[in-house]
């Protein structure tokens, strides 16, 4: 296996297309721009090329390196290089998945340019005709260059090559009214159908989301064919903050803040670590603007392509395309011209010259505002403590809100003044605060508090400090002396030992320098009238380190002491008043010691990595916490008493409306991408700050703060507004959910009901809206919170609802506006129209189940609500009288009396589905019209020219294709496609000259019957989410409509039993998917459309499974969950009936009785003279609970296990064989730390960080000092930024093709815009930073892998938790490319941390356990550590022979890896022992030729020659003593290189050497191919790809068959 980089050709094709970037140190800002963008860690729409790495998308799977793909990289573009003639060039391109749809001269001019040139679509319709003239890009490339040069972050992307991705690979006409039809060419940006065909996407589709469901606006498939639109031009607007209303100007820019004098409150705007949000959207956004027109040719009407995810979208027609109000133009005049935007960022310098510091230069760009360059100024180290200036620019004042280059006479050099600004009472207090947050900055309390959006990292603990360039600062070279190697103890193969306190380990920068003892309010506040005369704002007091106390005044000039004391009022300035204009000035003079470690806290401040500071979209709770010491804060403790709305979120003097916010920023434009942007960005922000204010209001709600707007009531039937926001118990209150199952039916109602807003909102149709809603789960209780429909409180609700029904079906209204904009979402969410009968027995249309709502809101908007039917009902839990179910479902005991009515199928099943049936429809129909055919030639013969009459069609539509070939090239399947098409289109939608053959006509129709489809023409399933709705009656005349229904959903409820449980067992059985925890094996659940309920299912059909020992990991995992899903249940009911003072009594007894092996733990009930003797009546009223306060004391561990056995046995129908926590941990192998992860997660609780012994039988784990704390459980809706999901989408796919630099490009341009939308922090750019770092160690820049990866991490960490999963995977890739950096002890470091993360979170026995072993052996091994790595090593091989089976090339690896080790320590016995059992692998499985075979025969000649040397040299000794003449035997240590080398293959990554004959070969195939393909019809050619692709299920992309097969590693 050669190191070498895939040879130099790899390299000189790197640097033709991927000019090296310059990391000179960046700007100020540059941390703030991340280089480069991520996504959603397992986004549930990854294609399943994502997925192909396992649960995360971990890219470039080996499969993808297996096939060669990226010889044809090479390949490609050598190509590029030589063949200047265009035809040439683009069909070399296409076959090898480039694609370009630009002419070739363009596109090597722009390989040339190294793309410094960013085309925007003008709605992505780029034509195929030439791009911008030579001149203009390598004008644009210079001013590049010079950009790059000065660290900002460079953008480039490729639109060219994804316009034609849409069909498979045709560059001419017929590319492009594909992506024309579906707003100005969405479509275009296609997954390459042939890896990841349309057919096969919806799989994963989350939420509404996924590109198969044609209406959405993000869709990406269902491009409709239809003449070019005509010329439009399309103009970016400047991103100009405060388009909407005044008051949501925050919300509608795509900045975080947009003055920093708007925000007098929350954290979230002043200060400036929260500010850096707003920093990394900028220099994206700012782009400056050039337009150049393109002339487009004409195209041929095609044929409407087929949507796999059901229907074909080509009944609808224009209707559908116009329908997402991306497409204004009259598609009738044929468009010969639209421009292309082409954008190019030009940055310049100007020096900033601040009171008392030197002057500084400052890189801006001309689209930034200036209020940005004020948020700079208040983070950088020595201007921090300045927030009242202005920026004058000879003598101007520059306002806040203009655009730089708006700004006369600013240019290049410019020299800009800050000018301090006399104080107002606001600036004053914003003062304050912005001090106190520079005092706290190190303070990890607001992130242990789970306050502000902060959260944890421990990253920097175990790398000590940046890996970027400070890391360069350690010892360069081997590093080899002093590296202390030895783990903990407790992280060592088989220690039992799983101790907490490592898990956060103490970071030296918590131990704060303390500045000042107190800063706070002075008790003479607010100052009175004389004083206000004189300019006081307000008081403050001070005791400094040194233990003076001070009176503070602030006044309109700064801040100055005065003569109080704290007794005494003296207002007048103290002598010296020490007048300074900020108060850190002030201090500095009064205070040695506050003038040195207040410098000392900013220097290391500005040393963390931004990514340690910024605040995250949505809170995450930590569930363990040290003990912290209560220091006073006077911003927090005003914070906590004055009222938050007085200045809620900083929009001063009022609240904020949600619901005007929510559906503003939904109205806002989306016509080209800088609009989608705006937009997104928009959505994005009001909902992570609606989500925030709810769960607020929630806590305040059932803490019991908030008054009820209907007191006099029961407290369960309690309704509250605050804030704006409307919230709602989760009891049955008005016996609406009566015959649904009551209260437990009102308690998942909410969670339905939020699934089908997330659908909605991803559907994203104009003119219907939804309510913000948020589900929060706290102390026990589930409140919902939405946001107010305008007027709705004003009037009854039988007024308000013009659409659907409030009694469940008995009175059911319908309304015509409201079935248009519900028809439109009819099809991807596979909703069928229907009627039925209200109370008078009159027939009303609906496109909805009957519950959701639909009413008209004061502000004329069509509001929908109640959406918790959106989703067909799931019939294995609805036992129906009379209703047979299907086989499959009787054998596994279905149906099952479930405790509430209302379960529905998952959106991701309903995909599934109907993907599945689409597939029986394909198959059907080709083989009906296969035996058609040959029936007709039997008879005819065979016609003149080779066509049968059912080509006709396609033979008109393309008359270029040479007539002989046409009946070899198609396959049965694409008739199928061809002819769907054509009949759908007779009903108008495309025209097409050609007839149909009736025969044909049939045979699509009989497809259709067999498969359920409601359209006899063309393939569309459809469910009615009402059929089996208690209270629901359909007419007459739909009976036999009905009875298909029925049958449909039956079919669907077999099809979860007996396809997606046994797939989801067999995908783990593969290791394609990995959960190590509760939370990640839900999600693969949910991935596949299966809900929790069928958990005991999934467990039984495992340990029915042969080769149930390969699944142990899931039995263990799917036990555990099972357990504390079911203790949660129990707690919920628990905590209901405890009072706030006996709170974390109740807790720490719940969790000794469920982990604890104490038998009798007592309960201590507060002490007594605490609780009122006559315990009045109003009190009892105000506890939301039934029964006495007290019955939870008496709980006993043996009751709580029978409970949580029978609620097993209950709710997911599986049998725990354990009546305790000892028993359970004994039979089921698991861990009691990892019960206890898990239950404090579910449930919320925060637990002291220290050890427990759960063991003791003499005393309770826990007591009450233990539970620190009690955080809601948040649900609520995820934005998605839809176009840099699609850029990232493409990327991958391009990555797994094997074009490395291309996918490069598209997941930097995805980086920047998923920043654009979410700012900095957000899973999505997680998973784009790995990806991203993964390409960068590919294509050999370790340096710019570290630093990405680094990104990577933190984010996790921050995001999702410092125990996650996904977090401890990206900590060992972190430590590979550590070690390729040559930073050895931080790779060990990192690998440790991750192993003990993983002993935490799952136990040693996990396969994934076995690759972190692998690597940790190895680095050990590299650094002569041979016993320790042996230990890694061996207990690697025992995990991998276990899951693998012994026989697989992963255990082969294992052993050569371990025989290694035994070579090195010159045991040679064992290193024979262990290669020969890999030898024999290796020769069973691969054959005696292959190359891994001959590897492993040629080292055991070796090591047999190295030990018989051994022999020898020791029999001498033996028989001549000391005077013996004694050979030098060869001892080597590893050579970092082979370890590298090693680390690489087992961690997936393969570099394949090419020789030159390799190149000439792969040149020849190409040149054949592309002779191959002008014969070819190219719509045939992509039908077919999209075929295979379904077909097999995404094999890997095929392999020209001269190409060198790659030796293929155990990875």
């Amino acid at each position: 296996m050669g190191n070498s980089l895939f040879a130099n050709c790899c390299r000189q094709v790197t640097d033709l297309l991927f000019q090296p970037r310059n990391s000179d140190s960046p700007d100020e800002r540059s941390p703030l721009l991340p280089k480069s963008p991520s996504s959603c860690a397992v986004c549930p729409e990854m294609p399943e090329a994502a997925q192909c790495a396992g649960l995360y998308p971990d890219i470039i799977p080996s499969e993808v390196v297996r096939t060669g793909s990226l010889q044809k990289d090479t390949k490609c573009i050598q190509d590029l290089s030589e063949t200047k003639d265009k035809e040439g060039t683009v069909t070399v391109c296409d076959k090898s998945g480039l694609r370009p749809s630009v002419d070739s001269a363009s596109l090597l001019l722009q390989a040339e340019a190294s793309h410094a040139v960013t085309v925007l679509p003008a709605d992505l319709g780029a034509g195929p005709g030439g791009l911008v003239d030579h001149a203009q890009s390598l004008e644009a490339c210079q001013s590049c260059m010079k950009l790059e040069a000065s660290g900002l972050a460079h953008r480039s992307c490729r639109w060219e090559e994804h316009v034609a991705a849409a069909d498979g690979g045709d560059p001419g006409p017929g590319a492009h009214p594909a992506s024309q039809g579906h707003g100005e060419g969405r479509a275009a940006m296609r997954l390459d159908t042939a890896l990841v065909g349309p057919d096969t996407v919806p799989k994963h589709g989350g939420p509404a989301y996924s590109p198969g469901s044609p209406g959405t606006q993000s869709s990406a498939l269902p491009a409709i064919v239809r003449k070019t639109p005509p010329a439009q031009t399309a103009v970016v607007p400047p991103f100009r903050p405060g388009k909407v209303s005044p008051k949501a100007r925050d919300t509608n820019t795509g900045f975080a803040v947009t003055e920093p004098t708007a925000c007098p409150g929350g954290r979230s705007s002043c200060d400036p670590d929260s500010q850096m949000q707003v920093l990394p959207s900028k220099q994206q956004q700012k782009k400056k603007r050039k337009k150049k027109k393109l002339p487009l040719p004409e195209h041929p009407s095609g044929v409407a392509l087929m949507n796999g995810s059901g229907p074909h979208d080509n009944l609808k027609g224009e209707k559908e395309a116009k329908q997402n109000g991306h497409e204004e133009a009259d598609p009738g005049e044929d468009g010969n011209d639209q421009e292309v935007i082409v954008i190019q960022d030009t940055g310049f310098t100007v020096k900033i010259c601040a009171p008392g510091i030197e002057p500084f230069s400052l890189q801006v760009s001309p689209q930034e505002m200036v209020q940005e360059i004020h948020q700079v100024l208040m983070d950088r180290e020595d201007t921090c403590h300045r927030t009242c200036f202005s920026l004058q620019l000879d003598g101007n004042v520059l306002d806040n809100f203009a655009e730089l280059k708006t700004i006369e006479g600013l240019q290049e050099g410019s020299l800009l003044k800050v000018v301090e600004e006399p104080y107002t009472v606001r600036e004053a207090r914003i003062h304050v605060r912005h001090i106190r947050d520079l005092l706290k900055s190190l303070d990890p309390s607001d992130a242990f508090n789970g306050v502000d959006c902060n959260s944890l990292s421990f990253l920097s603990v175990f790398t000590e400090g940046d890996l970027g360039d400070s890391g360069k600062r350690k010892k360069k070279g081997t590093e080899m002396e002093q590296i202390d190697c030895t783990p903990p103890e407790h992280i060592l193969p088989g220690s039992k030992e799983r101790p907490l306190c490592a898990l956060q380990p103490q970071n030296r920068d918590w131990k704060p320098l303390q500045c000042l003892k107190v800063l706070t309010m002075s008790g003479w506040n607010p100052p009175p009238g004389n004083r206000k005369m004189h300019g006081d704002l307000m008081y403050l007091y001070v005791i400094t380190v040194e233990d003076r106390h001070v009176s503070i005044t602030a006044s309109t000039r700064g801040f100055y002491l005065n003569q109080s004391t704290a007794y005494n009022f003296n207002p007048k300035p103290a002598n010296p008043s020490f007048l300074s204009h900020s108060l850190v000035e002030l201090l500095n003079q009064i205070s040695p010691t506050f003038k040195k470690n207040f410098s000392a806290l900013q220097k290391k401040r500005v040393q963390r990595h931004p990514f340690e500071r910024i605040a995250t979209p949505f809170q995450v709770y930590s569930w363990t916490a040290p003990q912290a010491e209560h220091a006073m804060d006077c911003v927090r403790a005003e914070d906590a008493y004055t009222s938050r709305l007085g200045y809620e979120e900083h929009i001063p003097g009022q609240t904020r409306d949600w619901n005007e916010e929510l559906q503003t920023t939904r109205e806002l434009p989306r016509k080209n991408l800088p609009e989608r942007l705006l937009r997104e960005r928009a959505i994005f922000k009001v909902h992570s700050d609606f989500t925030a204010a709810a769960t607020r209001g929630a806590m305040a709600v059932i803490d019991g703060n908030v008054m009820a707007i209907n007191p006099s009531e029961e407290t369960k039937m309690q309704m509250f507004i605050w804030n704006n926001i409307f919230f709602s118990l989760g009891f049955d209150v008005r016996d609406h959910y009566k015959d649904f199952g009551g209260d437990v039916a009102a308690y998942v109602a909410p969670t339905n009901d939020l699934n089908g807003v997330r659908t909605y909102n991803a559907v994203d149709v104009e003119g219907l809206y939804t309510l913000g809603t948020v589900v929060v789960d706290y102390r026990g209780y589930r409140v919902t919170a939405q946001s107010i429909i305008p007027g709705i409180l004003e009037r009854e609700q039988e007024q308000s609802v013009i659409y659907g029904s409030i009694d469940f079906g008995k009175t059911v209204v319908s309304h015509p506006k409201y079935l248009e904009l519900l028809e439109k979402t009819s099809r991807p969410l596979k909703i069928q129209k229907h009627k039925v009968l209200n109370d008078k027995n009159e027939e009303v249309e609906l496109c909805s189940s009957v519950e959701c709502k639909g009413i008209i809101g004061n502000d004329g908007r069509h509001y929908i609500l109640d959406l918790l039917r959106t989703f067909p009902p799931d019939l294995n839990f609805l036992p129906v009288e009379g209703e047979e179910m299907p086989e499959e479902c009787k054998k596994m005991g279905f149906p099952k009396q479930h405790r509430h009515k209302l379960c529905c199928l998952r959106q991701e099943l309903v995909d599934a589905f109907v993907e599945h049936r689409y597939l029986l429809f394909m198959k059907l129909a080709a083989l009906q019209l296969m035996q058609q055919k040959a029936n007709k030639q039997e008879s005819s013969g065979a016609l003149e020219n080779g066509a049968s009459p059912e080509n006709g069609a396609i033979d008109n539509e393309r008359p270029e294709s040479e007539d002989g070939k046409i009946d070899d090239n198609v396959t049965g399947l694409d008739q199928v496609k061809e002819l769907a098409e054509t009949i759908a289109s007779d009903d108008g939608t495309v025209f097409l000259p050609a007839p149909v053959d009736p025969k044909s006509r049939e045979a699509i129709r009989n497809a259709c019957k067999a498969v359920g489809s409601i359209s006899d023409t063309s393939f569309d399933i459809r469910f009615n989410p009402d059929i089996f709705s208690p209270g629901v009656r359909f007419p007459e005349s739909s009976k036999e409509e009905v009875q298909d229904q029925k049958q449909l959903l039956k079919d669907a409820a077999a099809f979860l039993l007996s396809c997606q449980i046994p797939g989801l067992v067999k995908d783990c059985l593969d290791h394609t998917v990995l959960p190590m925890d509760g939370a990640t094996l839900a999600e693969a659940m949910h991935q596949r459309g299966i809900n929790m309920r069928y958990l005991g299912k999934v467990i039984n059909f495992i340990t029915k499974t042969p080769g149930r020992a390969q699944l142990d990991h899931i039995f263990k995992i799917g036990i555990s969950e099972l357990i504390t899903r079911s203790a949660k249940h129990i707690f919920k009911t628990y905590l209901q009936g405890v009072e706030l003072s006996g709170l974390s009594a109740a807790i720490s007894h719940f969790l000794n009785c469920f982990l604890s092996s104490f038998p009798n733990p007592i309960a201590h009930l507060p002490a007594d003279e605490l609780v009122s003797k006559k315990k009045n009546k109003k009190r009892k009223n105000r506890n939301l609970g039934n029964a006495d306060n007290t019955a939870w004391a008496s709980m006993t561990p043996q009751e709580l296990w029978k409970n949580i056995c029978s609620e097993a046995k209950n709710y997911f129908d599986f049998s725990l064989e354990c009546e305790n926590a000892d028993q359970a941990a004994e039979v089921y192998n698991l861990q009691k730390i990892t019960l206890l992860r898990e239950i404090s997660l579910k449930t919320g609780v925060q637990i002291l960080l220290k050890e427990y012994n759960f063991d003791n039988r003499h005393k309770p784990t826990f007591t009450e000092e233990d539970i620190l704390n009690i955080f809601p459980v948040v649900k609520h809706v995820n934005p998605k930024a839809s176009d840099a999901f699609h850029f990232f989408q493409s990327g991958q796919a391009k990555v797994q093709q094997g074009f490395l630099k291309e996918g490069c490009e598209l997941i930097n341009e995805a980086l920047n815009l998923f920043n654009n939308v979410y700012g900095a922090m957000h899973v999505e750019i997680c998973a784009c930073l790995r990806l991203l770092a993964r390409l960068n160690y590919i294509m050999g820049d370790y340096s710019e892998a570290l630093s990405n990866q680094q990104k990577a991490v933190l984010m996790s960490e921050r995001v999702l938790g410092i125990e996650h999963p996904n977090t401890i995977q990206e900590y060992m890739h972190l430590a590979l490319y550590c070690f390729a950096n040559s930073q050895l002890s931080t790779a060990l470091n990192l690998l440790y941390r991750a192993r003990y993360l993983m002993l935490l979170v799952f136990g040693e026995d996990h396969p994934e356990m076995a690759l972190l072993d692998n690597n940790i052996g190895l680095v050990l091994h590299g650094v002569m550590e041979y016993d320790l790595s042996l230990r890694f090593l061996e207990n690697a091989l025992a995990i991998s022979s276990k899951y693998h089976g012994s026989k697989s090339l992963k255990v082969a690896l294992s052993h050569h890896l371990v025989a290694r080790v035994y070579e090195s320590k010159a045991e040679f016995r064992s290193a024979l022992q262990h290669e020969k059992e890999g030898y024999t692998i290796y020769k069973n499985q691969l054959g005696e030729h292959h190359e891994k075979t001959k590897e492993s025969s040629e080292y055991l000649k070796y090591l047999t020659q190295q030990a018989v040397a051994l022999q020898r040299t020791m029999n001498e000794i033996y028989k001549n003593g000391s005077n013996a003449n004694i050979m030098p035997l060869k001892f080597t240590a590893p050579s970092m290189a082979s370890v590298l080398e090693q680390l690489n293959i087992i961690n997936g990554i393969l570099f394949i050497p090419l020789s030159q004959k390799d190149l000439e070969n792969l040149k020849a195939e190409v040149q054949r191919r592309q002779q191959l393909q002008e014969s070819m019809k190219t719509a045939g050619e992509q039908l077919e790809a999209e075929d295979k692709a379904v077909e097999e299920k995404e094999a890997e992309p095929s392999m020209p068959s001269a190409a060198i097969p790659l030796t293929q590693s155990s990875a």
